[in-house]
């Protein structure tokens, strides 16, 4: 694809986005009905189709396990289409509303951002939620898969499309770049007459290349090496569970856990039970760890700085909460940190001290989700800190704009 094709679909999609910025609620909850609805009764078919870009792919472990679409998963995805479509309409919502002395009224809207670009790796199912948080929120989407899942994508991307013209929007609101090619993608990661926001979905390759070529704002969906700490006065059978869920429920997502934090006191207990009802995990433990699991491989640096996405689990034995908290610092990426206590002032300190887009008490990182946590979906989970922070849902896709209203005052 050339340049100049990619920016004449680009500029399809942006004549695209300001048409459902202007669409009705009905219109746009419509869209995700249909696509909802249709996704269901292709299911037999996208499954089909998805199984010839897994007959292609050469790779095993997690990233196979995201490229793969299983009836569970379309049904998934169909049912967080509707949750997106009963959730309140962001647009035009007014944030806040004030009377200035001289009589002039101001007000804050929600709007839509534009248009936006979404680099994402394997995962089909972003697709379809992409396309219906940008919709519902009156944005246009414009995705740049991967070749892997190519089919899969125009598959899915066709089902929107279609659905868009049946309420009577542009086709163009929900496009796929079709060339996947590392030059085309750092051609659209500079399509600043198109994007007004730009996510990527990926490791640290495309989160490189991302900070290199590209020219448009963008939220960085970045590394999930997140923390459970299991503190002193832990519930350690609750504990076990917990761990055992953030680290094999699906070791290949980014709020998957990668490092357990275990306090000294409780760790001659707590870790060969962990170790036992985790068989089929690697651990792998500082020197305190190995004093307690002598068959476990040594750790370093390097491991505590590893997001895995496999199942291998760092571990560190730590005399204190505050030893936990720094730990975190040094090595988080700022993506999700658990704390499983039953001291009431620990938990209070873990939230306020911990720097990340979200910390948890008593529960499982892989409840750090935007269907889990009530968004319906989620472009991505922000690691950064200006504009969205943790799961974007339909709100972080809107931008303010402010109103005031006169009776012929000047300044």
């Amino acid at each position: 694809m050339t340049t100049r094709e990619l920016a004449a679909q680009g500029a399809a999609v942006k004549q695209a986005a300001v048409a459902l910025g202007q669409a009705s609620d009905g219109q746009r909850r419509g869209v995700l009905l249909r696509v909802a609805d249709r996704l269901e009764e292709v299911l037999e078919d996208l499954v089909t189709v998805n199984a010839l870009d897994l007959a292609d792919y050469d790779e095993s472990g997690s990233g196979r396990d995201r490229l793969t679409l299983t009836k569970e998963r379309v049904l998934a995805m169909a049912n967080a289409l509707r949750e997106i479509a009963d959730a309140p309409d962001p647009l035009f919502e007014v944030l806040n509303r004030s009377i200035r002395p001289n009589g002039l009224q101001i007000e804050r809207l929600r709007v839509p951002l534009g248009v936006i670009g979404v680099v994402y790796e394997n995962r089909p199912n972003v697709t379809s939620d992409v396309a219906g948080l940008c919709v519902r929120s009156g944005n246009a989407a414009f995705l740049r898969g991967s070749s892997t899942a190519m089919r899969t994508n125009a598959f899915i991307v066709e089902l929107w499309q279609r659905a868009l013209e049946e309420e009577g929007l542009p086709a163009a609101g929900v496009e796929l770049v079709q060339d996947p090619s590392h030059e085309t993608v750092a051609a659209f990661m500079q399509l600043t007459e198109v994007l007004d926001c730009l996510i990527p979905r990926g490791g640290p390759s495309l989160i490189r290349a991302m900070r290199e070529y590209a020219r448009v704002p963008y939220v960085l969906d970045g590394d999930g090496n997140c923390h459970v700490y299991v503190d002193d006065s832990a519930n350690l059978e609750a504990a076990l569970a917990i761990v055992k869920n953030a680290k094999t429920s699906r070791p290949g997502v980014c709020n998957a856990v990668e490092t357990v934090l275990v306090h000294e006191s409780v760790a001659a207990s707590f870790l060969p039970a962990l170790a036992l009802a985790m068989p089929e995990v690697e651990l792998r433990v500082d020197a305190a760890g190995a004093s307690i699991l002598p068959g476990a491989t040594l750790a370093s640096d390097v491991d505590y700085a590893t997001e895995f996405l496999d199942l291998i689990l760092a571990v560190k034995v730590v005399a204190s909460l505050d030893e936990a908290i720094e730990h975190v610092a040094r090595f988080g990426t700022g993506h999700s940190e658990a704390i499983l206590t039953e001291n009431a002032e620990h938990a209070e300190a873990w939230i306020r001290r911990v720097d990340a887009a979200a910390v948890l008490v008593n529960t499982s990182t892989r409840f750090i989700d935007g269907g889990e946590l009530g968004l319906g979906g989620e472009v991505g989970i922000s690691t950064q800190k200006l504009h969205a922070r943790g799961p974007m849902g339909l709100r972080e896709l809107t931008c303010l704009k402010w109103v005031v209203r006169g009776e012929g005052q000047v300044r």
